[in-house]
């Protein structure tokens, strides 16, 4: 399993740890991720996902799962995420937009 966000695409950085006589040496610097459920409200159902603590404080700021992915570009989502977009836009679609209230 690669260390890459499935939601942002951010993944493992690489640079020097620099001693104080100023040695350097490479380094690996590695995301902050987690395994969450998060609930779809457009499918019904819950998915779990490999995302970072960033992401997932993304995914709360835009409304949640569903908002989140529907915003998204195609390239920065893993091929996971870009399947449960394409069932999102499915079921969105499906389901007649309401008539405003009179």
């Amino acid at each position: 399993m690669s260390r890459r966000c499935e939601l942002t695409g951010k993944a493992v950085l690489t640079g020097n740890r620099v001693s104080h006589a100023n040695n350097k040496s490479k380094r690996r610097f590695l995301p902050n991720l987690s395994e969450v459920s998060l609930i779809s409200d457009a499918l019904g159902q819950k998915v779990r996902l490999r995302i970072t603590a960033h992401a997932l404080r993304s995914v709360e700021h835009r409304g949640g799962l569903d908002k989140f992915l529907l915003a998204a570009r195609d390239g920065e989502l893993s091929l996971n995420a870009r399947r449960l977009k394409r069932q999102i836009e499915k079921r969105v679609a499906d389901v007649p937009a309401e008539a405003p209230a009179a």
